[in-house]
Order: C-alpha cells, then structure tokens, then sequence
C-alpha cells in the first residue's frame, strides 16, 4: 500500500487552481479535466464529479476538521506577500509552544490550508539568536541528532 495524493473537492476548479497558484506558488502538473495534480502531490477534483464518484450530493465545506500543511523556508518573505492577496484567515502567524510560527488560511472552499515555517529555519533561526545546540533542542522537543543535522 502507497499513499498518493491528498485530494479536495472544490466548486470552482479554475478558481481553485488560480488561488493555489498565485498564493502558494503551485502548478499544475496533471490535468484531467475534472481532476488536477499540483506541485506537491495536491489533487483537486470538481464537485460535479466527485458527487458521481460517492453516489450523493451530501457533500459538505468548511468542516474545520482537517487541514492541508505547507512549510515554507522564506517564510518571513512569504507572510508578506501573503498581505497582497484578498484570503481569509483561520488565524493570523502564531508560534507553536515549539518554535515554528505558522499561519492559518482559508481556501476558496474553505479547506484549511496550513503554512508552516520550516523547521530546520526554525532551528538555524534559534540558533542564530543565540541558543546552544541543547537548548534548541529543548526548545523545539527535537533530538540532538535533529540540531546537528541543521546545524550541517
């Protein structure tokens, strides 16, 4: 058994692929008409069909039950460039009691999409400020072996 995409049902594919693309840089890599596979592994099926595939019309948005998750390096640069787009916001950048800020958005469907701050420039950014190997590593509740492998 092999994992292979995660998939959302969207209403409006064009505008769902034009939100992907333009706010988190994504392409399309496969297109199938009703279905689309972006960068990432990201599949995208209209609800037309999906509706077909499941044999019902109960099919509901916004559930706040499970979300998508992005990290980005940049992501300083990305929160930024985040402001120029008309989304709406679960949350605004938080830290996690470990030391990754993220942000929290909504897709056109609202599907939670998560982008995170890289957790290796979670670490170098710790220890840029000026914490010791071992008290980034308490910090973020990752193992030593994790801190040396960024610190490389």
């Amino acid at each position: 058994m092999e994992m292979k995409n995660p998939m959302l049902v969207v209403t409006d594919i064009n505008r769902s692929v034009a939100f992907y693309e333009k706010v988190l840089g994504l392409r399309v890599v496969m297109d199938f008409g009703a279905n689309k596979t972006l960068t990432g592994g990201l599949a995208l099926q209209t609800l037309k069909s999906w509706r077909e595939f499941i044999g019902t019309d109960d099919v509901a948005f916004g559930g706040k039950n499970s979300e998508v998750y992005f990290e980005e390096d940049q992501f300083d640069e990305f929160v930024k460039r985040l402001k120029q787009y008309e989304v709406a916001y679960v949350h605004p950048v938080k830290e996690h009691s470990w030391g990754q800020r993220v942000v929290r958005i909504y897709d056109p469907d609202k599907h939670i999409i998560e982008i995170g701050e890289n957790m290796k420039a979670v670490c170098k950014r710790f220890l840029d400020d000026g914490m010791t190997p071992e008290q980034a590593a308490k910090r973020m509740d990752v193992p030593m072996e994790f801190v040396e492998a960024c610190m490389r």
